[in-house]
């Protein structure tokens, strides 16, 4: 009984201190723009939501995927062909590039998810590249010039999105609601079925799961919410990119997620942010901020393996 009862007590404290950090993360974001530029902030938002996106699929299933730029870039030429095209007012554009999004998820999932390990990896990788070629020779990307000058209108028709204090407070709840419902799923029964997989998937399937099921279903949810951030990311710059589908960027969401603290809450964030705030301030050195990224990447595999989060979640013996 005692026993029990320590056990309750540290999962209380546990989820004690996601929520305190929860709220200090939220109240630094709102009071932010007071310090920072609101543009760089709302970049900085969109990659933490595509980090978390990937950290979903990775840091809670185990499955590593080269391809996630895939989701991100088409949901971002999707949402700015809707806007700037068709028409359509940001809510629905943005609802457009995530249902592609999602839509790509299910066909890549349902393929890659077939095979396992870097055999799994390198099928999303392919699937990527094939997308990204199609993009290149597609008319409605123009190609290298991507689609520019994309309308952010106004949201519900009330809200004026350009505006850039405006933009940024529907930037803010995007990223808010799409943190909680991922907070919600792994910490629901579904997410507990998918940290078994991620343990060890013989026995979730001796259990009786249909694993097969439950990671194309985790895929399709990582596809969708990094489909929300990309198609974000388009309203913001106004812009949809070969820079946004192609490798690199699949890459880099992978260093921001390692660098944060792979399989944490709070990590995704964290790398996104530290990101996002070096590329900023090495702009001037030109390639030369892949060298440093590289860099990066190679100590924290060395000397901070569980990530900035997570190491410090290990010293101070909370759950972030």
């Amino acid at each position: 009984m005692q026993r029990a009862a320590e056990v309750k007590t540290a999962g209380t404290a546990r989820g004690h201190s996601e929520v305190i950090a929860f709220l200090i993360m939220t109240g630094a974001l709102v009071l932010a723009p007071a310090v920072a530029y609101p543009v760089f902030l709302m970049k900085a938002l969109c990659f933490a939501l595509f980090a978390c996106a990937f950290n979903l699929l990775i840091g809670y299933v185990g499955l590593l995927s080269f391809g996630h730029a895939l989701f991100f870039g088409w949901a971002s030429y999707v949402s700015a062909h809707a806007a700037k095209v068709w028409g359509l007012p940001p809510e629905l554009a943005i609802l457009a590039g995530t249902a592609m999004a999602a839509v790509l998820g299910a066909i890549v999932g349902g393929l890659a998810i077939r095979r396992q390990g870097i055999y799994f990896a390198m099928i999303t990788l392919a699937l990527a590249q094939m997308v990204y070629f199609f993009a290149v020779q597609a008319p409605f990307t123009h190609g290298e010039d991507g689609i520019q000058a994309v309308p952010r209108g106004k949201l519900f028709g009330l809200i004026d999105l350009a505006d850039q204090a405006d933009m940024y407070g529907t930037v803010l709840v995007i990223f808010l609601g799409c943190f909680l419902l991922v907070y919600r799923i792994i910490n629901s029964p579904f997410g507990e079925v998918l940290k078994a997989i991620r343990e060890n998937e013989a026995r979730a399937i001796s259990l009786g799961y249909k694993t097969d099921r439950y990671k194309l279903l985790a895929f399709v949810l990582s596809a969708t919410f990094a489909g929300v951030a990309g198609a974000t990311k388009a309203l913001v710059f106004q812009l949809a990119s070969l820079t946004d589908v192609d490798w690199p960027m699949s890459g880099e969401v992978i260093l921001m997620t390692l660098v944060g603290g792979l399989g944490t809450l709070f990590g995704p964030v964290a790398g996104a942010f530290f990101m996002v705030t070096l590329e900023n301030y090495l702009t001037t050195i030109g390639q030369w901020v892949f060298v440093v990224q590289g860099a990066i990447f190679v100590i924290c595999v060395l000397l901070f393996r569980r990530g900035i989060i997570g190491e410090l979640a290990q010293l101070l013996r909370i759950k972030l």
